[in-house]
């Protein structure tokens, strides 16, 4: 299995590292680079693209806008010298962060996640995951999860007996779901569309568990309501 990738960084030698440490990546394909992030979209329209390798701060548009005006988006690992773009990071369901310079050995933790993420998708035949807790993988039917939560360094998948509580950021978890059956809605909560029983100005209902709605993702009832038809 290939991960096809491009990079956007607005410094040349930035783009440098990340090409030599992509070509000790097995199955990582860099298929393209960028030191305009405009130039980026015309390829990215064209061509099937898994992951972009983004950099936050850049003069024209910051990684963070760039993500923002994509219609459809790769997983994204953001590349930056800027701890303090961590945390907005992640909540645009981020793969990882690096924090420049990164090292070979932490540039492939993160493409390894990618791997993972992209191997999960073809196996679950978009009816179940498996999730990893420990050392053991543990079978969930899609039809059984109600929500995610996020809970510090993982994420609790809440079934109607039990909560599994899986190693992983929201985007990893994002990327595990699919699109058509499971919202995010808040910073920290993503919900199974067809388990949400009442919808509130400024929360949903699931399982008799009311789930806030984040300011940001107020937009997202109309999008629950069409889906509902409500």
């Amino acid at each position: 299995m290939t991960i096809n990738a491009i990079a956007i960084d607005d410094e040349p030698r930035a783009l440098e590292v990340i090409e030599i440490h992509a070509q000790k990546v097995p199955f990582l394909e860099l298929k393209a680079t960028f030191t305009d992030a405009f130039e980026a979209i015309p390829f990215l329209q064209q061509n099937k693209v898994d992951l972009i390798f983004l950099d936050i701060k850049m003069p024209d548009i910051s990684g963070i806008e760039f993500v923002q005006i994509l219609q459809k988006t790769p997983m994204i690992i953001f590349t930056t010298a800027y701890s303090e773009y961590a945390v907005k990071g992640f909540e645009l369901d981020a793969i990882d962060y690096l924090l420049k310079p990164f090292s070979l050995a932490r540039f492939t933790k993160a493409c390894n996640k990618v791997f993972e993420i992209k191997l999960s998708r073809n196996d679950t035949a978009s009816n179940f995951l498996f999730l990893k807790t420990g050392y053991e993988e543990e079978k969930v039917l899609l039809d059984d999860l109600l929500y995610v939560e996020a809970e510090g360094n993982y994420m609790a998948y809440v079934l109607s007996n039990k909560k599994i509580l899986c190693r992983q950021n929201i985007g990893e978890c994002m990327t595990q779901l699919p699109a058509n059956q499971f919202i995010r809605i808040h910073r920290s909560y993503i919900v199974a569309v067809n388990k949400i029983q009442k919808i509130t100005r400024q929360s949903v209902w699931v399982a008799g568990n009311e789930i806030s709605v984040g300011a940001s993702y107020e937009d997202k009832l109309s999008e629950i309501r069409e889906r509902l038809r409500l």
